[in-house]
């Protein structure tokens, strides 16, 4: 079930929510709160039942292990708890290699050494990077004593809460714990209603319109015959077309999680904050997908030491920080490729800052449009390896990049057939218009513009919530919200329409 399907939309969040605040309203919470744990696991099991008794066995094996670290560190018993935390690391970090990278593993070896092994199509459960990866925050927060004693009804609804549960954001349990717990997000409220329909349709507009709408110009070059050599047109289309999909995709489903969380009183993290406005590497990822860079610098850069132990160490953290963010995103080469760029990205940015930036000194307005320019180009470029279905496909659309098999400027579109070769004249007009035609590059230019110039989706609720009256008046409340409603019914038809697409972070 997608967050943009008519059975989500229409059937599953309007049951999700009445049973809530009806059980809410007779201030039974607890059961309120049970009420959003299980419509969060059928939610899941509705994709896979069979993975629901994998979901449920990770909660009990875990809460279990944090209630052992948290007794044993309160009678002084460390190594005891040290022990369970180790246990419980290697059980959750073993599941995730088993259903995420056997197969990368073994076909790895048996490319290197020739063994014939063979273990069969491992089926990827959805959400298991982001349920292993809250949990073991909470386990390790546990054993370092952040960790109050809590319920095991709070501790599954934190793990399973439908917004976040199939791609992120991965929660916290300090930002979590307390608002399951508090007596206010169990009345409803009308503002916050608003304001979390206001995030859901401006999401699902991102994401039905405006992803989807530049989708169809992606595949043509990432799909590409290698016989028919693309152009730098063709390649730089294509390219760009993928980096503006992947962006409205992302932060038209990190709005709908904020803005489904919302309706229920439960603010989520943001996790996606106009990243390609960023001026430098290490900008972006403070501004692409938020609370996995947090957690990859708290549990992973500086346990192996951050920046404490000289430059030479701090970029080797570096590196094997974005190697293996990479590798949590896929189970292939051309993830690790990417993930040792954004690597190297950010050591050559430590490195500037080293050496050329003076320290409390801001860019000029140039400097920041230059800065902004570079670190969007670096990006584009690495996309294409995390866009690519090998690295010869990665490498194929680089050369085409670089204009190796020619340019084609917008003057001699009119004149393609010839210039792109005589064996087969129409096919090649025909994949011309496919890859740069004017339709793909006005979405482009549009796309770029409403990206770096346009206020983000937070910027536009919080100035509703300063501005608008209606907020402070409730019959312009529920006119307004009515009116939010039509807006999704109009989305929902649309993207009915086209068939309904899959978030490309489910596949993570």
């Amino acid at each position: 079930m997608l967050f943009n399907s008519y059975e989500f939309l229409f059937i599953f969040l309007p049951a999700t929510l009445v049973g809530f605040f009806a059980l809410s309203g007779l201030r039974r919470f607890g059961l309120a709160a049970g009420w959003l744990a299980l419509a969060s696991i059928w939610f899941y099991g509705y994709w896979n039942p069979r993975y629901v008794l994998l979901l449920g066995t990770s909660i009990v094996l875990n809460f279990f292990a944090g209630q052992a670290i948290l007794r044993y560190r309160s009678t002084g018993a460390l190594g005891l708890a040290q022990q369970v935390l180790i246990l419980a690391l290697i059980g959750n970090l073993a599941t995730l290699g088993y259903f995420k990278y056997a197969n990368f593993f073994v076909d790895a070896l048996d490319a290197a050494a020739g063994t014939g092994f063979h273990l069969g199509h491992i089926v990827l459960p959805l959400g298991i990077s982001f349920f292993t990866f809250t949990q073991i925050a909470f386990l390790v927060d546990a054993f370092q004593g952040k960790v109050p004693a809590c319920r095991f009804g709070s501790y599954t609804l934190f793990v399973t809460f439908y917004p976040h549960l199939i791609a992120g954001p991965v929660l916290h349990h300090a930002e979590m714990m307390p608002q399951f717990e508090r007596a206010e997000t169990y009345r409803f409220r009308l503002d916050n209603f608003l304001i979390g329909a206001t995030f859901l349709s401006i999401g699902l507009f991102k994401k039905v319109v405006l992803a989807d709408g530049i989708q169809p110009f992606v595949g043509p070059v990432f799909e590409a015959d290698p016989a028919y050599p693309l152009t730098a047109l063709e390649a730089w289309g294509g390219v760009l077309a993928y980096t503006l999909q992947l962006y409205f995709d992302f932060s038209g489903y990190s709005d709908m999680a904020v803005g489904l969380a919302k309706m229920t009183n439960i603010d989520l993290p943001l996790n996606f904050n106009s990243p390609y406005k960023a001026i430098n590497i290490a900008e972006f990822w403070r501004r692409w997908h938020m609370t996995l860079s947090r957690f990859l610098r708290d549990y992973l850069y500086i346990p192996l030491g951050g920046n404490r132990k000289g430059p030479l160490r701090r970029y080797l953290n570096l590196l094997i920080t974005m190697l293996l963010g990479g590798l949590w995103h896929g189970a292939g080469w051309t993830f690790v490729i990417w993930g040792a760029l954004h690597g190297v990205f950010l050591m050559v940015h430590q490195v500037w800052n080293a050496v050329f930036v003076r320290k409390g000194r801001s860019p000029s307005l140039v400097g920041r449009a230059v800065s902004t320019a570079f670190t969007f180009l670096c990006v584009v470029a690495a996309w294409v390896f995390f866009r690519a279905t090998s690295i010869e496909a990665a490498f194929f659309v680089c050369k085409g990049m670089l204009g190796m098999n020619g340019v084609l400027w917008p003057d001699q579109w009119q004149g393609a057939a010839g210039t792109l070769g005589a064996r087969d004249p129409e096919l090649r007009w025909a994949r011309l218009e496919a890859f740069g035609g004017w339709r793909q590059w006005a979405w482009i230019v549009v796309l770029l513009a409403i990206a770096w110039a346009a206020p983000n989706s937070q910027t536009l609720v919080a100035r509703l919530k300063t501005r608008a009256a209606m907020l402070r008046h409730e019959r312009w409340a529920w006119m307004a919200l009515g009116g939010l409603a039509v807006c999704v019914f109009l989305l929902a038809a649309i993207n009915a329409s086209r068939g309904s697409s899959e978030f490309i972070y489910f596949n993570f």
